[in-house]
């Protein structure tokens, strides 16, 4: 018997509805999942927050379904990367699901990773998504079509610059070698420095040894990691806050509950993402104090600068664009759509990424 479907048979037949009678609750077998350990905000507050709350509303709403719950956070049933599987497959009712983890499923939703220096709110990035998926079928339809509702997204805070040695000036990144994994490699295309592959759990070695000479990334992931350690230099270039992923709940559950409780997962999923827009920027910048209590120095681009810096970089979200329409998505619609929203909200960006 294979790995999976031990699993399956140790976490039991899950989703299934225990109908005793038709004036009686239906009790839901619900099993959560998430990569990442119960520490990081997004699972945080999905332990702490959306399944007590939806409980507490459902039972005071008097509503015929009732969950009863097996949480499996951490990787202890399902690795980072494969939570839309688990929910497909039926082996989770409610999961966390990282999109910069799960691309080849959810290329569209990572539109803000070839499109940097838009925004540093993350509750702007999450409403633009949102937005974009009710208006743009083929984004709806990533999740739908792995069996997934979507409750609420989230993201990460926005990007800095972390180097063993101070960044005056651009020309001061000539030569130097920084972590900058997968998309972000991008973000340093064109100003003389070399994006080198690594996660935040090899960043302080890397620097520590020489490898590289700082980082590319946010202050609730450099702060645990104790970055400032070996690059005690913060340079805030506000590469902007990411779209990083979503609480979803399983569609097959999720159609036969009762109206009232579909009703109320859709209002605690979107209070989930409202909560963690708040939530991350509170602990962003509060971590970014202690940071600098413990010596760090920090040095903000103007505007100016941050013109200047965008302008360098090749544009890599039209060809993005470009790449996906001819694989039958609407990679270009996309890629308008989101420089639309984030404008709408009135923030100004120095450059318009759907534009040569």
């Amino acid at each position: 018997m294979t790995a999976i479907k031990t699993m399956a048979c140790t976490i039991g037949a899950t989703a299934v509805l225990l109908l005793a009678g038709h004036a009686q609750a239906q009790t839901v077998k619900m099993t959560a999942v998430a990569g990442h350990p119960v520490i990081f905000p997004w699972v945080k507050l999905a332990d702490e927050f959306f399944i007590p709350e939806v409980d507490k509303r459902l039972a005071a709403a008097g509503s015929k379904a009732k969950f009863e719950w097996t949480k499996a956070w951490g990787g202890t049933a399902v690795k980072l990367g494969s939570e839309s599987g688990a929910i497909k497959d039926g082996l989770a009712e409610l999961a966390f699901v990282s999109t910069i983890f799960e691309a080849p499923k959810f290329p569209l939703q990572n539109v803000s990773y070839v499109a940097p220096f838009m925004t540093d709110d993350v509750a702007v990035m999450s409403k633009a998504i949102k937005n974009m998926q009710a208006k743009i079928p083929a984004m709806a339809e990533a999740w739908t079509k792995n069996n997934m509702i979507f409750l609420g997204g989230t993201g990460l805070d926005s990007y800095h610059l972390f180097t063993k040695t101070p960044i005056n000036t651009l020309a001061d990144l000539n030569g130097k070698k920084i972590n900058a994994p997968g998309p972000s490699a991008n973000w340093v295309k064109g100003t003389g420095a070399v994006a080198v592959a690594g996660t935040l759990q090899t960043y302080y070695n890397d620097i520590q040894t020489g490898v590289t000479e700082g980082a590319l990334t946010f202050a609730t992931g450099a702060f645990p990691a104790k970055l400032t350690e070996v690059a005690p230099n913060i340079t805030k270039v506000n590469y902007g806050a990411q779209f990083a992923g979503a609480l979803v709940m399983s569609k097959r559950v999720f159609d036969k509950l009762p109206k009232d409780a579909q009703k109320i997962v859709m209002e605690v999923g979107a209070e989930y993402d409202a909560k963690f827009a708040t939530l991350l920027a509170a602990t962003s910048a509060s971590l970014m104090q202690k940071m600098v209590e413990g010596g760090a120095k920090v040095r903000d681009l103007s505007p100016e600068e941050r013109k200047q810096w965008a302008a360098v970089l090749p544009n890599v979200a039209l060809p993005w664009a470009k790449d996906l329409d001819s694989k039958g998505l609407p990679g270009t619609l996309v890629l308008n759509a989101f420089v639309a929203e984030i404008r709408a909200a009135g923030v100004q960006f120095p450059r318009d990424w759907s534009k040569e």
